[in-house]
């Protein structure tokens, strides 16, 4: 018995970036630092304020200890 061939999806055309302007919207990233967390290390903070809390907390601590 010959068994009948998939349908093939049409070909989806290209891209046309013609008109593209580089670094449209590269400004609203200036200043902007993203890091990102391991996930165990995220499920310890709820939010970016608790994250920074204890950035600053440890970088207070290393002051004290007299690191840097």
């Amino acid at each position: 018995m010959k068994m009948n061939k998939p349908a093939r999806k049409p070909k989806a055309k290209p891209y046309n970036f013609s008109k593209g302007v580089r670094g449209k919207y590269a400004d609203r990233y200036t200043g902007s630092n993203v890091v990102v967390l391991a996930p165990d290390v995220a499920a310890s903070f709820h939010d970016s304020k608790s994250v920074n809390d204890a950035l600053r907390a440890v970088q207070h601590l290393a002051k004290l200890a007299g690191a840097r």
